[in-house]
């Protein structure tokens, strides 16, 4: 298969702008021909933000004219570095940054490397002599002269002889693809291609396009013994990804020898609740329960829904939960309500603060043991969460915690949240964990670490910020999705994973997508999708809640869709309804013996 790198010519910027297009792309070639992009043609590979020792302050980076090459193990990228908005970035004055990657999906930036001593590289292109072991790197400066030497990447010191001086001419060639052949991809700047082997093409087009429900079997084969039977027969979507999928079958009365059914399918408008934002949702006690931040009355209430199906959320009726005069210190803004079972008792962490702003710290509410979750006056009085020696969380005026989750990692109950300094200067929100204490759950019993930061430019796109995080498991691999950027129709949501055994304190445990998983470009006419969080519903299907809005400048509001989880057991969030269960695969049937 061939693959293409480039960026993208930026668009309006509040849907994809330099910090989005400033990364490397990913194209293959079809059967016809033409190349065809991957993950919506969006960013694949981002550059890190280079961070200030001194006041911890993120400046973000972005990249141009990437080159994708062989590598003795793998592939690498050799690219400029630049700044977010495509300027010069001086730290990366005569050097060209590079990455590498065993799958071309998951990627290590290695780091700069210095070609000469002065003056900007304006492009670069490598290849691996495997006779040798070594690359050959050709490069052209401002002077719009090429250079050439050769290196071992492999090496810390990865000089071998260059640079060896000026060429006429660069042994690499450049790009070969037509206008014509590129017609596909919006706005496509190219880099180069390269030919990669069968099974890692397989890989990146089940990995990089949205899987699409192609067929639809039976658990059981016909003819059945008696209609009894037919409960324990259940729908197997087969996916374009290789994936399966078993869904229950709403059955119709047996006539004439056959049974014939619909696919249960859950249906959400999208958006199914407008001005609710930050939406959770959660089943208990064989009744689902959803809570979201109130954007009709600027954050000064909450509100719950019950119902005893999952799509009833729909239309349930609001009863208030919590409102900003009723308890002192809590005043408002009343941010990201969480449902969490801990202990045998249920939760709802979320945010609120005693007055400004600068003031919003992270707070718990129990419900009485046999309490009704949908009566207020079951619920405790909000508790703000503190660190271990009993001191607030942050420091008031200062440092804001919000967005609160917790999830369960070798028998600890763990709290992870968005924590963001404003003075003395202002460093963006940061993810923070620590185990908490679960007869306290609003007590903290180790000293928080940062997790992540808003590092890539999909992170940091109109602002610096990582938060909304919330936790999901399959097969036994705990993920964390976050939201990220500004909260508007820039925003998007991240993946984070730790290596499973590990300390998960220890930052260095974590890896993190280099790419978003949703953003404006996944499904048609949902802007800005973000602070998603999953229930697992009655029949074993996740379901993932998230907000977006249904314009550029239209109000957050709710929706939800199925979470399909890819061929590494990693959610997709961009499976939309009609891919996700197509109408001509939603109807079956099954022969019953007449007795």
């Amino acid at each position: 298969m061939e693959i293409l790198c480039y960026t993208r010519r930026p668009g309006e910027d509040i849907i994809y702008g330099n910090h989005m297009a400033n990364s490397m792309h990913l194209a293959y070639r079809g059967k016809d021909g033409l190349f065809r992009p991957f993950h919506h043609n969006e960013g694949i590979l981002y550059a890190r933000a280079v961070q200030d020792d001194a006041s911890g302050v993120l400046d973000a980076r972005g990249i141009k004219r990437p080159w994708l090459f062989e590598m003795k193990a793998g592939y690498g990228v050799a690219a400029i570095r630049t700044g977010a908005e495509g300027d010069k970035d001086p730290d990366s004055e005569g050097c060209i940054l590079l990455f590498a990657s065993k799958d071309l999906v998951h990627y290590k930036e290695t780091g700069l490397l210095r070609l000469q001593e002065s003056g900007y590289i304006e492009e670069v292109r490598c290849v691996y002599d495997r006779e040798k072991g070594l690359y050959r790197l050709c490069w052209r400066g401002e002077a719009d002269e090429w250079m050439e030497g050769t290196y071992d990447l492999e090496l810390k010191d990865p000089v071998i002889s260059g640079p060896e001086g000026k060429i006429a001419a660069p042994e690499i060639p450049g790009v070969t693809a037509s206008q014509e052949e590129l017609r596909l991809i919006e706005g496509v700047i190219t880099g180069n291609s390269i030919e990669i082997p069968e099974e890692t093409g397989d890989y990146l087009l089940k990995k990089l396009l949205v899987p699409v429900c192609v067929g639809m079997e039976l658990s059981k084969k016909g003819p059945l013994e008696s209609e009894g039977e037919l409960e324990d027969v259940m729908a197997v979507a087969l996916y374009s990804d290789g994936t399966r999928v078993e869904r229950k079958i709403d059955w119709e009365r047996p006539e004439g020898g056959i049974a014939r059914g619909k696919v249960h399918q859950e249906h959400f408008p999208a958006p199914f609740a407008e001005y609710r934002a930050d939406p959770v949702c959660m089943y208990r006690d064989g009744k689902y329960y959803f809570i979201a931040t109130n954007d009709a009355d600027d954050n000064h209430t909450l509100y719950m829904r019950c119902s005893d199906t999952l799509e009833g959320i729909v239309t349930a009726k609001e009863e208030l939960f919590l409102d900003s005069h009723t308890y002192p210190g809590i005043g408002g803004l009343l941010w990201a309500p969480e449902f969490h079972e801990i202990g045998g008792s249920l939760y709802v962490f979320h945010a609120a603060t005693s007055g400004e702003f600068y003031h919003e710290e992270s707070r718990v509410r129990k419900l009485r043991d046999g309490g009704d979750p949908m009566c207020r006056e079951d619920w405790s009085e909000p508790v703000m969460v503190v660190k271990k020696d009993g001191t607030p969380l942050c420091e008031e005026g200062k440092v804001i915690s919000l967005d609160m989750t917790v999830f369960f990692y070798e028998g600890r109950t763990y709290a992870m949240w968005s924590q963001r300094q404003f003075l003395p200067v202002d460093q963006g929100a940061w993810l923070y964990l620590a185990q908490i204490d679960e007869k306290e759950p609003w007590r903290l019993l180790s000293d928080p670490v940062c997790i992540a930061k808003p590092e890539y430019s999909w992170e940091n796109n109109h602002t610096y910020v990582v938060e909304g995080p919330y936790a999901l498991e399959k097969d036994g691999q705990l993920m964390i999705t976050y939201a990220a950027a500004a909260v508007d129709a820039t925003y998007t949501v991240g993946l984070l994973k730790p290596v499973m055994g590990s300390d998960i304190l220890d930052p260095d445990n974590w890896q993190k997508s280099n790419y978003p998983l949703m953003s404006s470009n996944s499904v048609q006419g949902q802007y800005g999708p973000g602070h998603n969080s999953y229930v697992t519903d009655e029949n074993g299907l996740v379901w993932n809640f998230y907000h977006m809005r249904s314009g550029v400048d239209g109000p957050r509001s709710s929706a939800a869709r199925r979470t399909h989880f890819d061929i590494d057991g990693e959610p997709m969030l961009d499976v939309a309804e009609e891919m996700d269960l197509p109408e001509e695969f939603r109807y079956v049937e099954i022969r019953l013996n007449k007795k």
